[in-house]
């Protein structure tokens, strides 16, 4: 059996579920509805996973907050969280669904459906039709009942499945930015791009090093990039960094300087210009506003980062 626990962590990190696989040879998958999984499926603190899991919600009330947004629950909900992405439920009653949880050991036969799976985080919350609806259920049942009766060939079996559930969820989603699927060779190199840039111990950030480990040039990159999601290679960069610290700054208690350098920032006074520019607080404020409090405010000063105007 597969369990869903949480990992000790210093108050400094954001606690880590993972999933405990207690001998070898054992799936490293789970499926089930959030009361069989357990209460940490629906767990209310703000948390990473070090798996995927995927959510079908049929049923309940409140919200689901993903990486500092909030999702009003309107049943039914498709959504793909990616290991390292933050998230909790709020004030939820009656949460009623599917719940599936694996690893990257779970894919090998299927090393395409992790492409899938990260097209599918950027889409949360997708709304599938009433027809579609019957399908995901379906396939979820015949999933259920192959996990449960466990014969012979039966992991290959549910990798099929899971395969064709990504496929089908991707139908049920809207296209891309241009409103058409972008060409391969695009979607591809975006993808790849999209993986490096959500590396948190990664120190050379810059679009020229992403461009080397991916084997184009800058304005290749810059290119490809632009025509699969609409968004310059930089701007995404900027985006993942500044959620990161985000997410560091909500939920841990580091300290602005070492929220500026997890997310990719020797200098913490460059960071607070950063921070200021793209969100239009200072970190000490988002803090603050977000409800963390975890240090005053006031102390922003001494991590560099003085009250004042946002910097242009």
């Amino acid at each position: 059996m597969t369990d869903l626990r949480t990992l000790r962590q210093p108050r400094s990190q954001v606690p880590l579920h993972n999933l405990e696989v207690p001998a070898p040879g054992v799936l490293p998958f789970a499926l089930g509805s959030f009361d069989t999984i357990g209460p940490l499926s629906r767990a209310g603190f703000a948390h990473r996973h070090s798996f995927y899991e995927l959510v079908y919600v049929t049923g309940g009330r409140g919200s689901h907050v993903l990486d500092l947004v909030e999702w009003p629950l309107d049943p039914p909900h498709l959504w793909v969280l990616l290991p390292g992405q933050v998230h909790h439920w709020a004030d939820v009653s009656g949460l009623s669904g599917w719940v599936l949880l694996f690893n990257e050991d779970f894919l090998l036969r299927h090393p395409e459906d992790v492409d899938l799976l990260r097209l599918l985080a950027a889409r949360p919350w997708l709304r599938p039709d009433r027809a579609q609806d019957r399908a995901l259920t379906g396939l979820l049942g015949e999933m259920q009942r192959e996990h449960r009766a466990g014969e012979a060939g039966f992991p290959g079996v549910l990798q099929a499945y899971l395969h064709v559930l990504l496929v089908r969820a991707l139908r049920a989603s809207a296209p891309g930015p241009s409103g058409r699927p972008a060409p391969p060779r695009a979607a591809e190199l975006a993808t790849r791009f999209g993986r490096l840039i959500t590396d948190p111990g990664r120190a050379d950030r810059t679009v020229g090093s992403f461009a080397r480990e991916l084997g184009v040039s800058t304005g290749r990159l810059h290119e490809l990039v632009k025509e699969a999601t609409g968004r310059t290679p930089a701007l995404l960069i900027r985006q993942q960094q500044t959620l990161e610290a985000k997410r560091l700054l909500v939920a841990t208690e580091l300290t602005v300087r070492q929220v500026a350098a997890q997310a990719g920032f020797p200098d913490p006074s460059y960071f607070c210009r950063f921070f200021r520019r793209e969100v239009g607080v200072t970190p000490g404020e988002f803090r603050a506003r977000a409800g963390g409090n975890h240090h005053d405010p006031g102390v922003r000063s001494i991590d560099g980062c003085p009250a004042g105007p946002v910097p242009s």
